[in-house]
């Protein structure tokens, strides 16, 4: 177990800081989600934060303690949007300067409020594919200036002001909780959070959940450092990263936290039931803490605490998110339909393939005039899970042939 350079009073240190700045953001219980737990669960709402995310606190922090000399130098900082905006509003509030590095899968909406909070203080440069690859440049940038680094997650200032979120839990709880559960991209909040906690709610049980297709600090653990991911998945854009932080491996390796992780299609789906049933507009990352408690094994009655982290969603996004969630609760289903080419062979397929409440979403076909067939690809939407297996009982004794398209599938990527 390495040792961290972060204690649990530099984050009281940066609790000061903060103090007058940021009010404290809400922690309002959840009633969907006490009933499907069967615990008593609190939401703590960074997404109502000034930048709609925890990001601001690190950001401040950091750029608060820079010298006067270091202020005239100007920041550099790379993130997938909510940093950006962190680093943007503390730039602006604290008249220093920043060029900020965005990759090219930051959404536009977060692009864009980029530039709104940091005016004139603010130059956007958008470059890369994934967070690793905007920080590499930032870092050239400073090499080259003398600007300072602002890091999203692995520096001890960044990691202290993230950490301040435990802090508030506690105070504003009234006691320890029994489970917080905590989104990790780069694993600043999760070690700022575990080292504050470790000293102020030991017997506090403490998961951060990363995302399946980009679990950074998982491997950090098991390798015994931090490692590149092969592949990451660019999805939940506010926690693709490709390799966590050596400070925040050590603090989380150092406190023992507990990690988990989530699929894409249960973040959607809790996307959607945040926004449905809770009227909380969350981003893909913002849903990952809230998404975990259901493959939780917790204690009735227990007191969890789940950290909204982010609200930054761009609205595009949403028919994207929609369908990912559909394929995820088995209501979404796409597959290959050769037609002979003859009258009536899509009313047979109407009539005696689909069921009452199967419904065409999607429908591809291509006629081939030197061809008996023709292939479709169609998408259906059925009434219930339950429902596919009649379905492709149906398929197997229909006289077209039909091809099942898996969800890993390349084409289910285009045109799912």
């Amino acid at each position: 177990m390495t040792r961290s350079p972060l204690t649990a009073q530099s984050v009281d240190d940066a609790a000061a800081t903060l103090a007058g700045i940021l009010p404290p953001t809400p922690l309002q219980r959840s009633e969907r989600l006490s009933a499907a737990v069967g615990a008593e669960v609190w939401l703590k709402r960074e997404d109502l934060q000034p930048v709609r995310s925890y990001k601001l606190r690190g950001a401040f922090t950091l750029i608060a303690g820079l010298s006067p000399e270091q202020r005239a130098k100007g920041v550099v900082a790379a993130s997938a949007g909510n940093h950006a905006q962190g680093v943007a509003f503390a730039g602006q509030h604290l008249g220093v300067s920043a060029r900020i590095y965005l990759p090219r899968n930051t959404p536009r909406q977060k692009r864009d409020r980029v530039a709104a909070l940091g005016g004139d203080m603010v130059e956007v440069i958008v470059t890369g594919e994934v967070y690793d690859d905007a920080a590499r440049a930032a870092a050239e940038d400073a090499a080259s200036t003398g600007a300072v680094v602002v890091p999203a997650f692995d520096a001890v200032e960044t990691m202290a002001g993230q950490g301040v979120v435990a802090v508030e839990i506690l105070q504003q709880l009234g006691r320890a909780p029994d489970v917080v559960t905590v989104p990790v991209g780069g694993g600043g909040l999760l070690g700022g959070m575990a080292t504050w906690m470790a000293a102020h709610s030991g017997d506090t049980r403490l998961v951060g959940v990363e995302p399946e297709g980009a679990a950074s600090m998982a491997a950090a653990l098991a390798a015994g450092q931090p490692v590149d991911l092969e592949e990451v998945s660019p999805f939940v854009d506010g926690a693709a990263v490709r390799r966590a932080g050596d400070l925040t491996h050590a603090a989380v390796d150092a406190t023992g936290a507990e990690l988990t992780t989530v699929s894409e299609g249960a973040i959607c789906v809790e996307m959607l039931d945040m926004y449905q049933t809770d009227g909380i507009i969350t981003e893909p990352a913002g849903a990952m803490a809230t998404t975990a408690l259901a493959d939780l094994d917790i204690e009735p009655g227990s007191t969890v605490v789940a950290v909204v982290s982010g609200g930054n969603n761009d609205v595009s996004r949403y028919a994207e998110i929609v369908e990912r969630a559909l394929v995820h609760e088995g209501l979404k289903h796409y597959f290959l339909v050769s037609f002979p080419q003859e009258p009536g062979a899509l009313r047979r397929f109407l009539d005696e393939v689909l069921g009452p409440d199967d419904d065409i979403t999607y429908f591809d076909y291509i006629k081939r005039n030197n061809r008996d067939t023709g292939t479709a690809v169609v998408g259906l939407e059925l009434g219930d899970p339950d429902d596919l297996l009649p379905l492709l009982a149906r398929m197997d004794t229909s006289p077209l042939a039909i091809e099942t398209i898996p969800p890993d599938s390349p084409l289910f990527r285009i045109i799912g």
